[in-house]
């Protein structure tokens, strides 16, 4: 199993996703999609909304990760992803959340996503797709984590529609 978060702020940000999520069928079989949500931007916030989703993916034709990480960047560039600042606006950006229950530490890639537990905008739609996932390195469940982080966000996540 392979969970990867979604996000998009510029353009058609629905259209956006959901091209994402067709490329993302070429690798492999979908077995979960979540709900989108509009969220605030994190880490530059003069920006616009984001909105985010979550995919679950099993049997993906890519088995390791730095060549899926490679599948990734690929569909990114296709879809129009043009590399900028740091937590900046973009057009679309996939993001490996997990896989299985990887551990995984290089410069390139780090698995579990480094920030998945500290970000509501991935926590939400996580929750709705695999709740009772326990993170490797903290021993935490998705469910726990976004109690935790819930209860100190000023801006929730807002539900908008179907992925």
């Amino acid at each position: 199993m392979i969970i990867f978060g979604l996000g998009s702020n510029l353009g058609n940000r629905l259209g956006n996703l959901r091209a994402a999520v067709e490329r993302l069928r070429e690798f492999g079989d979908i077995a979960r999609t979540s709900e989108v949500f509009e969220t605030e931007p994190w880490g530059v916030v003069a920006q616009p909304k984001f909105l985010n989703a979550c995919v679950m993916m099993q049997n993906f034709s890519q088995v390791e990760p730095l060549e899926i990480l490679q599948s990734v960047k690929q569909i990114e560039r296709e879809l129009g992803r043009v590399e900028n600042i740091r937590w900046g606006a973009r057009k679309i950006d996939v993001d490996i959340l997990l896989i299985n229950d990887m551990i995984l530490d290089t410069a390139k890639l780090k698995i579990p996503h480094v920030n998945l537990h500290e970000r509501l905008f991935v926590l939400r739609p996580l929750l709705q797709i695999s709740p009772d996932w326990i993170h490797p390195l903290l021993k935490i469940s998705v469910r726990d984590m976004y109690e935790r982080i819930a209860k100190t966000e000023l801006h929730q996540p807002l539900r908008i529609c179907k992925l």
